[in-house]
């Protein structure tokens, strides 16, 4: 980007598109292998949900593609604004929707005994229970912007392509590793049940305000004189700062308040499953029992003796 950029608007989301990066391929090959997965299950009879389908192609890999090869994209290194509202949709948004299409569990019910064996021992191992552990991944996904955006690393995002790219994949790890075990779709390892799942998500709605309020508030520029560099006559780098912590502040809450309504949903959804199950067993402890019962009464009528076989003392005697 130049000072001769033309200001950001909804027509720059189709001029702006790029696919030439390694996001767009990564994309493509992403969904492709999602639904080479969905075709051999129906190939062999078995059922995949097609809302998991759904999930996973539209929202999911939709909106890593809407803030990564549009002109969103295109824009990311310009405004700061546009570069939090593609941070949010990285690591908030995409994530959950990646969760909820269960990727890794249409891999083992797809993949040849070699390579399944291969993914479970990955899945089994120290540092997928070390990352899976959601205390560790919240405080990875809580401390990593403030890392990022109050050092210098940010600015040398801003000036390393190679570098931008990397932080757009971090981005998308991070909202992985948080989102993932709380979703519970797939058979992640260090599973917590649903109560604590909500506190830990009820935990991370501050963390955004935190996170934007100091933004807005901040003394110094973001990516250091990068965005004053540009030149942009219809851009005032510093309003746009208060733009982007807004951004961070109300998106994340959005985002957060949502989740934490999705896990109650599925707490509410398990919990009356579990009941279901428990009022089923108690059924059929309760038929056992009366089978046995019956059991009993009949073996206790075919062994007492009838009428007709009662003898007399009378007659014995005579």
């Amino acid at each position: 980007m130049n000072a001769e950029t033309p200001p950001f608007t909804v027509a720059t989301l189709v001029t702006g598109a790029r696919l030439d990066s390694w996001l767009a391929v990564g994309l493509l090959l992403a969904g492709a292998l999602y639904l080479y997965g969905t075709h051999r299950l129906r190939m062999r009879g078995d059922k995949w949900p097609v809302g998991r389908t759904i999930a996973f192609l539209g929202p999911g890999l939709g909106t890593l593609a809407l803030v990564t090869v549009s002109g969103i994209g295109g824009y990311d290194t310009t405004l700061l604004s546009v570069h939090m509202l593609q941070h949010m949709a990285l690591s908030m948004v995409a994530p959950i929707f990646l969760a909820l299409g269960a990727p890794v569990t249409l891999a083992l019910r797809t993949l040849p005994a070699r390579y399944r064996r291969t993914l479970l021992a990955v899945l089994h191992s120290k540092a997928a229970a070390v990352l899976a552990n959601p205390l560790v991944a919240f405080g990875i996904f809580v401390a990593n912007p403030f890392a990022l955006y109050f050092t210098s690393l940010y600015e040398q995002t801003l000036r390393h392509e190679w570098l931008h790219e990397v932080m757009h994949a971090h981005f998308i790890a991070t909202g992985c590793l948080f989102f993932w075990p709380l979703l519970g779709r797939d058979p992640l390892p260090g599973r917590w049940p649903y109560p604590a799942r909500a506190l830990l998500m009820l935990l991370s709605v501050p963390f955004h305000t935190v996170l934007g309020l100091t933004i807005m508030q901040q003394k110094t520029l973001l990516g250091g004189d990068w965005y004053p560099s540009l030149g942009l006559s219809w851009m005032d780098p510093w309003a746009d700062q208060v733009t982007a912590g807004g951004v961070l502040w109300a998106g994340g809450e959005l985002v957060s308040v949502t989740m934490l309504a999705v896990l109650v949903v599925q707490w509410i959804k398990q919990s009356r499953q579990e009941a279901a199950r428990i009022d089923r067993q108690l059924d059929r402890e309760e038929a056992a029992r009366a089978a046995a019962d019956a059991e009993t009464a009949q073996a206790g009528a075919d062994g007492a003796p009838h009428d007709h076989e009662i003898t007399s003392p009378l007659r014995m005697s005579a």
